[in-house]
């Protein structure tokens, strides 16, 4: 298959690459595009950055390790490298997408806001299945850590790899479901022989960490983002993520619910 992979942590995050060498491992064609700076947080907004000429630029790029996979550095958010894909922006257009993987779980109702999960949206608007991938590495500081402790773990000892091999090994359940199918996968932190499993799981009710107001003054407001200390049901996806599972979630796109009644006047 043709495979475009895509995040929103940008061009140069190292998850990415782990990603595209799991792809091309398994024998996919393989192009990335990806932002040219962090987009996290975008969920599926089309936004880009044209120059004085209207143009969106786009750097190619080399990953030293990959460096027969075209690679492009857009400037743009996950989401509209997407749509971009689809119209042949980057070669002929994929067969299926991959995102992330995402420094950071998204799981529960949260992951509305993702961009890496909007970008997985936006390709199954566009009739394609996608993968939306994240490595939870908030997991092991709900009991009191904090968000500063992330930066003290360097990304290039986060094993990105787990999840990027979790990605592609999913690829297969990914094409045997309806086209613009969308899988949710939150991977553990841990090496791979440390992984207890992959299990389907409910979103929980809230998401790993939340924005918090901090300061309110005149003409200004200050925020902060905070962990959550909340724990979640049994079966959800944070519940699992914590006792060591990878978890599957199938997301739907934005649809009419049907199984609402409407009295109208």
């Amino acid at each position: 298959m043709r495979v475009l992979i895509t995040n929103d942590d940008g061009i140069d995050a190292i998850g990415l690459r782990s990603l595209a060498a799991a792809a091309v491992k398994a024998g996919h064609e393989v192009v990335v595009a990806a932002p040219r700076t962090e987009h996290s947080g975008y969920s599926a907004a089309l936004i880009a950055a044209p120059n004085d000429d209207g143009q969106i630029v786009v750097e190619p790029h080399t990953f030293d390790e990959l460096p027969d996979v075209p690679a492009y550095g857009v400037a743009a958010s996950p989401a509209f490298i997407v749509v971009l894909a689809l119209r042949d922006a980057f070669g002929r257009a994929p067969d299926v997408v991959l995102s992330g993987p995402n420094r950071g779980a998204n799981a529960g109702h949260a992951v509305l806001h993702s961009g890496t999960v909007g970008a997985a949206l936006t390709a199954a608007s566009g009739g394609l299945s996608a993968i939306a991938v994240s490595l939870d590495v908030v997991s092991p500081l709900v009991d009191g850590g904090s968000l500063q402790a992330l930066s003290e773990v360097g990304d290039d000892r986060r094993h990105w790899d787990t999840a990027a091999t979790a990605a592609v090994n999913l690829l297969a359940t990914l094409t045997g479901l309806p086209a613009g199918s969308v899988l949710n996968l939150n991977v553990p932190d841990v090496p791979a022989e440390e992984l207890k499993g992959v299990r389907r799981a409910a979103p929980a009710g809230f998401g790993q960490v939340s924005v918090a107001l901090e300061e309110s003054g005149e003409g200004y407001l200050r925020t902060g983002m905070r962990i959550s200390q909340e724990r979640a049901a049994p079966g959800t996806d944070l519940a699992l993520l914590a006792d060591g599972f990878a978890t599957v979630t199938p997301l739907t796109s934005v649809d009419d619910d049907r199984s609402v009644e409407l009295a109208l006047p």
